[in-house]
């Protein structure tokens, strides 16, 4: 696993391959970033253990009702010592998903300096944000209100866009409607970026 380019299905390689979205995917250790990366490729739970570095996959991915989107996801280690190559990885991207574990309330604080860290390098900014409020369907989770104001969304830059998507990982429930959301916000940028290229 890792490092390799995955088709979903026979019947989608035969669409033309189109550019795929560059996506890093950040979030501290064991908020369950490897498990939607592995969740979106093979379309079940896989069992998986700390990321020592990154792994990275090229998925063909059906959104709406038949448009299909090849998203190149690099999913990198949460550990402290990993998060100074964050910036590495997104460096370029085209979209951030930044997992959070919706029942751990005591490291929400260290989410919240890392999210904003991370928004705040120059290349990031205006790259749009999907946060996955991952563990939802857990009893002791967190609202999506409550996540909202402890990570402090509303004090992210104007020029951000972002959106908190409720999820459950292990099953998948919430994922795709997130990627609709983040290759909404993806494709608006571009539209936007084009516009002012033009206006110069």
């Amino acid at each position: 696993m890792g490092n390799g380019l995955s088709e979903q299905s026979p019947i989608l390689s035969s669409f033309p391959s189109f550019q795929a979205f560059h996506i890093a995917i950040l979030g501290l250790d064991c908020a369950g970033k490897t498990t939607v990366l592995y969740r979106l490729q093979f379309n079940e739970f896989v069992n998986t253990v700390p990321t020592k570095g990154f792994n990275s996959e090229k998925i063909k991915v059906t959104l709406g009702s038949s448009r299909t989107v090849t998203f190149h996801f690099w999913d990198v280690g949460g550990q402290e010592k990993l998060r100074p190559l964050w910036k590495s990885y997104t460096r370029c991207t085209d979209g951030i998903i930044f997992v959070v574990d919706s029942v751990d309330a005591e490291r929400m604080e260290e989410v919240k300096t890392e999210l904003h860290k991370i928004t705040k390098i120059s290349e990031n900014q205006g790259v749009p944000i999907l946060l996955i409020a991952n563990k939802q369907d857990l009893r002791n989770s967190l609202t999506l209100l409550e996540i909202e104001k402890m990570l402090a969304l509303h004090e992210l830059s104007s020029s951000t866009p972002w959106h908190l998507q409720p999820t459950c990982a292990i099953i998948g429930d919430g994922l795709r409607e997130g990627l609709e959301k983040l290759y909404e916000m993806i494709i608006k940028r571009r539209k936007m970026l084009r516009q002012q290229k033009k206006k110069r």
